[in-house]
């Protein structure tokens, strides 16, 4: 049998290979070049994180005859026969842990090494070791014979004697980074010829909770479902939740919307992702759109609910462990915030963080309904007819040549509006794309049904900023992709389309080079 398994075929031999642990490897390195290595040390840390193959690291590299660094050479004698070296002696101390063995150890530690200058002791899960045979380790432990070292290594450091704990050097291991995990997963991918969706490789990094060695046989076993890794294939045989589901339930809770907030627990709970994973990446979102909330300004009032969440999520992650349903500790939770009257948010703070880009919200809004009221500051009566005269009016001479201009025109435009710090323009025009353009009209698509609002509601603000700028005469307009892509479905390329006047939808009871003036004054925006 010729296959060997990811996680075994790129074990790391030397410290440069290892992944994470720059603190550890610098310790062990500086240990190794200045001569100074202890007898005995311990490391202790999740499964996965590189505990044993730390201890192999450091062993060959200390009965390597040309050190480079502190880093093992890999060509030299005692590198080749590392593997099956009588010098470096493992055990198991889940399957050996009685005092018999120790004591089968202990007899055996006396002969001198055969080819290195150490011989080496890795004993895995220590920690299972028997009081009797912890006991009759204490003595050799203390004090070993000078070409003797021992390297033990745990998951549950709690269960080691302090007596023990006391003889030796403490290393404790840390999760691996999650960025870590996906950049080692893709140089894997590329070795092996996998191919790859990012985002595939990002969440198995996610799932695999900082342990490389689960990220590896994730990633194994899905390459020999599909030749292509996926999302799709991923979510078929891993328990995975994305960002869009997430963004679901922060939404529900702020418009206390039960219905849907339990709805999608229900789904995601039937993916059978791992409760902790769960949680840990619903407090990532959060801590995010906290920092964004604060970024932006965004109220006190939605800042105070969003961190009680954080609050109350964090003590659910730590309930989990004594507590066999996880989940129902995470719906209860969660359902507790609708409705609450703690920590109300109105419709008005909602707009807030939806507008300034905190979540996104693909709720349909009835366009016509938040403008009414408001036409004496609109130049122009926006509303569904307007929209698709706009629409029209932008295919009647729209051209590549255009699109391209235009284009060039607004990357500038969006320095220039970053640049002044026009924040209410900024989060509309920095979200939007720019769709179709023709010598006099621009058509934009928006990610969400928010923008589009905010945008037409702000049309002749932008036309007015982008024309002075530029020095043009250009007609803007903002649709949503769900509704550019409805009009694309039915878009006959051998239709001729002629302007349309819309005129009727300027406002009378507003002149718009009085309200010019009041908006901007009499400066115009230059790029200086």
């Amino acid at each position: 049998m010729n296959y060997k398994v990811l996680y075994r075929k790129y074990r790391p031999t030397n410290f440069n290979d290892l992944v994470g642990q720059e603190h550890i490897k610098k310790i062990l390195i500086n240990s190794i070049t200045n001569n100074k290595i202890a007898h005995a040390y311990i490391f202790t840390g999740p499964r996965g994180t590189g505990k044993t193959s730390s201890a192999k690291i450091f062993a060959r590299a200390i009965n390597c005859t040309d050190l480079k660094d502190g880093i093992a050479c890999g060509e030299c004698e005692n590198c080749l026969g590392f593997d099956a070296s009588p010098d470096v002696i493992e055990m198991d101390a889940a399957s050996n842990n009685g005092v018999d063995n120790i004591r089968e150890m202990i007899e055996n530690v006396s002969v001198a090494p055969t080819n290195g200058k150490y011989k080496i002791y890795i004993i895995d899960e220590v920690h299972m070791l028997s009081t009797a045979a912890w006991n009759a380790f204490l003595k050799t432990l203390e004090e070993p014979p000078s070409n003797v070292i021992f390297i033990l290594a745990t998951t549950e450091i709690q269960k080691v004697p302090i007596t023990v704990l006391s003889r030796c050097q403490r290393f404790d291991f840390q999760r691996i980074d999650r960025e870590l995990i996906y950049n080692n997963l893709a140089v894997i991918c590329d070795k092996e010829q996998i191919q790859y969706e990012e985002d595939a490789l990002k969440e198995i990094s996610y799932l695999s909770d900082g342990c490389m060695r689960d990220a590896l046989s994730i990633l194994d076993q899905l390459s020999k479902v599909a030749d292509h890794i996926t999302m799709e294939n991923l979510s078929l045989n891993y328990g995975t939740i994305t960002a869009e589901d997430i963004n679901t339930l922060y939404t529900a809770i702020l418009k206390n919307d039960l219905n849907t907030l339990v709805e999608k627990l229900h789904k995601i709970k039937e993916t059978g992702i791992d409760i902790k994973i769960l949680i840990d990446k619903i407090l990532d979102y959060l801590i995010e759109k906290a920092v964004a909330m604060k970024k932006k300004n965004v109220s006190n009032n939605v800042f105070r609910q969003l961190k009680r969440l954080i609050e109350s999520l964090n003590d659910v992650l730590n309930k989990i462990n004594y507590n066999s349903n996880g989940f129902l500790l995470l719906e209860l939770e969660l359902i507790s915030f609708i409705n609450d009257d703690e920590n109300q948010i109105s419709n008005r703070e909602i707009n807030q963080i939806i507008s300034r880009e905190i979540i996104s919200d693909e709720t349909n809004v009835d366009l016509n309904h938040l403008l009414k009221g408001n036409k004496s500051s609109q130049v122009y009566v926006v509303c569904d007819e307007f929209i698709n005269i706009r629409l029209n009016n932008t295919f009647v001479s729209a051209n590549k040549n255009d699109k391209i201009k235009i284009g060039n025109l607004w990357k500038q435009f969006i320095e220039e509006v970053k640049k002044k710090n026009l924040t209410e323009f900024f989060a509309i025009i920095k979200s939007s794309t720019l769709q179709v353009a023709s010598n006099e009209y621009i058509l934009f698509v928006t990610p969400s049904e928010s923008i589009k609002i905010v945008g037409n509601a702000k049309l002749y603000e932008l036309e007015t900023k982008f024309n002075n700028l530029f020095q043009t005469s250009y007609k803007m307009i903002f649709i949503t992709k769900k509704e550019w892509e409805e009009f694309m479905k039915n878009y006959n390329k051998e239709q001729k389309y002629e302007i349309q006047d819309e005129s009727e939808y300027i406002n009378e009871n507003t002149s718009s080079l009085k309200l010019a003036e009041d908006i901007f004054g009499n400066e115009k925006l230059n790029i200086e």
